[in-house]
């Protein structure tokens, strides 16, 4: 029997769409979540091939329980990537939408969302409290970012990264630094000390050095600190800036391999790794940047493309999660599943507590 009523007056129906941007494999709800809102009562809508990309297909979706069928005009639509134009208009008005929305960079998503009428959830807005940290989908696709751009960088290099003892001698391990030390960082410094290099971290947040140190890496300390607002740095100054590219230009040469996760939220990436510190690295060199879809830390970045300049290897990978879609997705769908069951009351009716912090703050746009 279908459902009837108004949304609040019987359970939730949560609609999971393909997504539709290019490059985009991860599917926003995994079958292990549906089986789960499925038993709370909940009705899930999955749209034809929406796990695909994923190597979920449908049959997968519909023995966890899940309908296949049309997603847009459910309660509760779950995606990954912002919405495009069309999508957005494919929502009705009144309905709720999570996913990554892009408030800060993008801000004429959340407009279009705003004139549909539809209330918006970003999952990059979640606050970064204890209770949010089962939400936090920044944090478990940066994890996944981190480890991918580890192996990138083995890829790319011309040189070992572990010591290697063979009959024609010893080599030497490669010498790994990573630039940002979050989630990401963090999960490049384990994953490089893993493939057997010799690993240094730096940021510009002093209290994380115990937490790269406990990776077994070495700490750079540049003496420039700048401790910003929920766990992220803030935007130095000027001089700050370049005190920081005179210093670290000249770090940068010792190192084989150079990984860079530094972002600022709402802006433009800093530059980190100047064309005269790439000058200066030896060789057959890498500097895997992360931070290329907010414009790169690296001078000479080119976002989405991996180029040589002065012999070193400079790559740019957007998107990495989306290519592990089958771990990121299921990541992501306990995360985004957790927001969504933190909307809903006992019956699994939409009924969102406004004073709820998490809510509150993850919140960009609210029935127009």
């Amino acid at each position: 029997m279908e459902p009837s009523g108004q949304p609040g007056e019987r359970a939730a129906r949560i609609g999971v769409p393909r997504e539709s941007r290019d490059g985009e494999r991860r599917v926003a709800i995994v079958p292990k979540v549906v089986e789960r809102l499925t038993g709370r009562g909940l009705e899930v809508v999955v749209e034809t091939g929406a796990g695909t990309g994923a190597l979920m297909p449908d049959e997968m979706f519909i023995a966890a329980g899940a309908k296949i069928g049309d997603p847009w005009d459910a309660d509760v639509v779950v995606k990954v990537a912002p919405p495009t134009e069309d999508e957005i208009g494919r929502l009705r008005s009144g309905g709720v939408l999570v996913g990554f929305l892009a408030p800060r960079s993008d801000p004429a998503i959340t407009e279009a969302l705003k004139a549909a009428g539809v209330t918006a959830f970003a999952m990059e807005a979640i606050p970064r409290i204890s209770r949010a940290q089962s939400m936090d989908a920044l944090s478990s696709q940066a994890n996944v970012a981190g480890y991918k751009a580890v192996l990138r960088a083995a890829e790319l290099s011309t040189r070992f990264f572990p010591m290697l003892t063979t009959a024609a001698g010893t080599v030497k391990p490669a010498n790994v630094l990573v630039l940002g030390v979050g989630v990401a960082g963090l999960q490049a410094l384990a994953t490089a000390r893993r493939l057997g290099a010799r690993t240094t971290g730096y940021d510009v947040r002093p209290e994380v050095a115990d937490q790269v140190r406990s990776l077994g890496a070495r700490w750079l300390d540049l003496g420039i600190e700048a401790v910003g607002e929920g766990g992220y740095a803030r935007e130095l100054s000027e001089q700050e800036r370049a005190e920081q590219q005179d210093r670290l230009s000249e770090a940068i040469t010792g190192f084989d391999v150079v990984i860079t996760t530094a972002l600022v939220p709402g802006r433009k990436a800093p530059t980190l790794v100047t064309a005269a510190a790439v000058e200066g690295m030896r060789a057959g060199s890498v500097v895997v940047d992360l931070a290329g879809e907010a414009g790169g830390n690296c001078e000479l970045t080119e976002p989405g493309q991996d180029v040589v300049r002065h012999d070193v290897t400079i790559s740019a990978p957007l998107n990495l999660p989306a290519s592990m879609p089958e771990h990121a997705s299921e990541l992501y769908a306990r995360n985004a599943s957790a927001l969504v069951e933190l909307m809903l009351d006992g019956d699994g009716r939409l009924a969102p507590d406004w004073n709820d912090e998490v809510l509150a703050k993850s919140c960009v746009t609210r029935e127009g």
